[in-house]
């Protein structure tokens, strides 16, 4: 239905076709004369004190008006539509649930005149590309970092220059169309082209980014070929030209108060609901948005909401554009494939992890699988993860540590322990309905045999009295029962008393646990804070146990207060001499006189070098957990070759000890075994793992960073490494922290007499004697070397 809005004089304006306008009213239950007064004029002062200032309006603007009542009833009842459908359909239920979404994004326009419409639809497509690609792509990559994975980074299109040109506050397109679209005075299409073109060519001191103009064209631009009313954004699909003829226009589709307060009077009481703006109880006091602003808050909504999920994407190629079936276009498929990121994206799948849980949820959710971890796990969660993947018979190249969570590769490792899980799950239930079916039939049978034997009893008494016993012989069966019946009161009367003995013996016990406990809290020394203090109050013979009990948990609460007032460095240096205590107590012969003596590290002040920082940054072994000066044992002679020794987090550095060029660099993953003397002697063997070797090893080898022991055949001439050091004990228990995380597993510590080493092109053989010469003096050592054996007398 249409109703046409004609011109009166040049000043007012009416409506045509009066059946029309009858026939509208009548739908809506209004008066013709009131929707006629609306549409055709405007209320320009409206304070409740005076008559409002009324104005007509020209037939342009109230063909105008009446579009944009038009506009705002088809939206506004589809709204109500859909709201109404969504409700009557939705689950009625308590509590919380999952929620199963489809959203299907708008298709990137790109027509041979492109206006407001499609600017609005391909910024939704570029806002909605941007969340996938930092989901996807960027946030992916990131926790891969800071997780400590080992990752190489996969480039990609970033389109927020673009996003931040278009939305930018105050600076960006949208905000400079709304303030065109809300200007008082005469605005055009053209001053909104101009403003723009002032930030594309950079002259304007609001521009958003400076790689923004990358991202647009304007008039007047190196471009020639852009027509003077249009200008060019450079989206991830592809460059589209927009004409801003409208722009103005449609973006300040605005519904007029008087048209709210028409809808709002009407008798239909739908209108109310779909127009609560027009009533006139309720203050205006700001305008209405503009289509732009109302869109970009609507795209914040769905951005925040798909956020919120887990999102699962489906790209959708296009293979022709001419919508036929078995036609593919090879450089439109190309195309799509570039600008989507799918190339990248599956670079991110392939090389990285499809899966990843927290130590805590992993180990709750799969430690049934494993002995060790079932029913319950009394360590540390990477422990016990570490543990569980053992026992499983999926490969270990699987499964990544991170610093908090555990990540699995591939889906069909997630697939295999959910199906282990799922067995393992009915295993259980098949048990635990054993056992309740086992008790129950027990507990059945149970009262089944004392009810047999109360009946059994009465029926062979009733027997004997009944048939083949004499007069005598009866007379003399009542005297039993009296004798029994006075035995049975007898019994009662000692169970009683016994019964009154218990409970007086119980509550008289539980008086003097309390008594001790409340003993124990007056008496306890004042310095039993200390974890070192052994005072404790004595007690009685009977509550020794108790006592015992009582002071293991005493002192596991001091040690624990202890500890809590440990700072991050103290927690790691407590950290490093338990793992000593592991690791030497009882083995190594020197290890009680490093137990008083701190575990300090940076023994030169390596931290503080100025040329370090340079090099540290260059190889990434910022982080330098122990540093010194030791003597590095040569594999010919035996002689001791002073040289800087550097252990960070990644790898282990030998240097120079006057220039700090680095001779030999080893990563921490490389080191696979520890070896030391059971004596007093201060030499320890790290050994390294060779590469395998290979006729074309030198083609196919990766690239080595300089300085790294790994390179050509250097691996095959050095080998392993033999170091003096009067901190033996502390060097082995940091390298074993490190290799431990860098691995994940911990090394092996062989402390024997006589163990092998590499050399290079040979294994040597190591063995350590203890013989008492005189010429060796208590805490040195002479080393002697034949062919393949080395001797180090201690």
């Amino acid at each position: 239905m249409k109703i046409t809005v004609g011109s009166f004089v040049d000043v007012a304006c009416l409506f045509r076709l009066f059946p029309e306008l009858y026939e509208v009213c009548d739908l809506l239950g209004t008066e013709p004369s009131s929707l006629q007064t609306a549409v055709t004029s405007r209320s320009l002062l409206d304070d409740g004190l005076e008559p409002p200032l009324v104005t007509e309006l020209s037939a342009s603007e109230a063909t105008q008006s009446r579009d944009v009542l038009c506009r705002a009833l088809y939206s506004r009842l589809f709204t109500w539509i859909v709201n109404r459908i969504n409700e009557s359909i939705k689950v009625k239920r308590y509590g919380k649930r999952k929620v199963l979404g489809i959203l299907d994004i708008y298709g990137f326009e790109m027509l041979e005149r492109n206006g407001f419409e499609q600017f609005i639809i391909n910024f939704c497509n570029e806002k909605l590309h941007q969340v996938i690609t930092e989901i996807t792509l960027k946030e992916e990559q990131e926790e891969y970092v800071r997780e400590s994975i080992d990752w190489c980074p996969v480039e990609f299109f970033n389109n927020s220059p673009v996003c931040d040109l278009i939305e930018k506050n105050n600076h960006g397109i949208l905000s400079i169309l709304d303030e065109e679209s809300l200007k008082t005075g005469e605005s055009s299409d053209e001053h909104f082209l101009a403003r723009i073109s002032a930030i594309g060519s950079g002259h304007c001191c609001s521009t958003p980014d400076r790689r923004s103009r990358h991202y647009i064209t304007t008039p007047g631009s190196t471009d020639n070929s852009l027509p003077s009313n249009c200008f060019r954004l450079r989206h991830f699909a592809g460059t589209v030209t927009y004409n801003v003829s409208g722009f103005v226009e449609k973006n300040r589709d605005i519904l007029h108060r008087d048209l709210s307060l028409a809808m709002y009077k009407c008798d239909h009481s739908l209108l109310k609901s779909l127009f609560p703006e027009g009533n006139p109880k309720r203050p205006c006091v700001r305008r209405p948005a503009t289509t732009g602003t109302q869109f970009k808050v609507a795209l914040s909504g769905l951005l925040r909401n798909v956020s919120a999920k887990t999102a699962h994407y489906v790209r959708c190629v296009k293979p022709n554009e001419l919508k036929q079936p078995r036609i593919f276009e090879m450089a439109l498929v190309q195309h799509q494939v570039r600008y989507l990121g799918l190339l990248e994206t599956v670079r991110v799948r392939r090389c990285g992890f499809c899966h990843r849980l927290g130590y805590t949820q992993f180990l709750a959710r799969y430690k049934m699988l494993s002995l060790q971890t079932w029913p319950s796990w009394d360590g540390t969660p990477v422990e016990g993860v570490s543990y569980l993947i053992r026992d499983l018979p999926i490969p270990s190249g699987e499964f990544a540590f991170g610093r908090t969570k555990l990540f699995i590769r591939s889906p069909r490792s997630v697939y295999e322990l959910e199906e282990f899980r799922r067995e393992r799950l009915e295993d259980l239930a098949t048990q635990l309905q054993k056992m309740w079916r086992g008790y129950r039939q027990r507990k059945d049978f149970l009262r089944k045999k004392r009810s047999q034997i109360i009946i059994a009893a009465a029926w062979r008494s009733w027997r004997e009295l009944r048939f083949g016993i004499p007069f005598q012989g009866r007379r003399h069966l009542w005297c039993l029962y009296r004798v029994a019946r006075e035995e049975y009161r007898v019994l009662k009367r000692r169970k009683q008393v016994e019964w009154a003995v218990r409970v007086i013996q119980r509550h008289f016990i539980r008086w003097k646990r309390r008594q001790f406990l409340l003993r124990l809290a007056q008496e306890l020394p004042t310095d039993c804070d200390s974890p070192i203090s052994r005072d404790w109050p004595p007690c009685h013979r009977r509550l020794a146990e108790t006592s015992l009990l009582l002071r293991r948990l005493h002192h596991k609460w001091r040690c624990h207060k202890y500890r809590l007032r440990f700072d991050q460095t103290a927690r790691n240096r407590m950290r490093e001499k338990v793992t000593a205590s592991i690791i030497f107590k009882e083995r190594k012969a020197s290890y009680p006189r490093s137990v008083s003596h701190p575990f300090l590290g940076d023994y030169v002040r390596l931290r503080q070098n100025v040329q370090w920082k340079k090099i540290c940054v260059e190889n990434n072994d910022q982080y330098v957990v122990f540093a010194d000066i030791i003597n590095k044992i040569t594999r010919s002679s035996g002689k001791f070759v002073p040289i800087l020794f550097v252990l960070s987090t990644s790898s282990m550095l030998i240097l120079d000890q006057r220039t700090l060029q680095i001779k030999y660099r080893v990563p921490a993953t490389e080191i696979y075994r520890l070896s030391l003397s059971p004596y007093l002697d201060d030499v320890a063997v790290f050994h390294v793992r060779a590469p395998p070797c290979s006729d074309n090893a030198s083609d196919q080898s990766p690239a080595v960073p300089p300085g790294c022991l790994f390179q050509s055949e250097l691996s095959k001439k050095k080998g392993d490494f033999v170091f003096q050091t009067g901190h033996v004990i502390e060097i082995v228990t940091k390298l074993f922290l490190v290799v431990q995380n860098a691995v994940g597993k911990p090394p092996q510590v062989n402390i024997s007499t006589d163990f092998e080493a590499n050399f290079g092109q040979q294994m040597v053989t190591i063995t350590f004697k203890c013989t008492g010469l005189p010429e060796v003096q208590p805490g040195q050592i002479r080393i002697l070397r034949k062919g393949t054996k080395m001797e180090i007398l201690v």
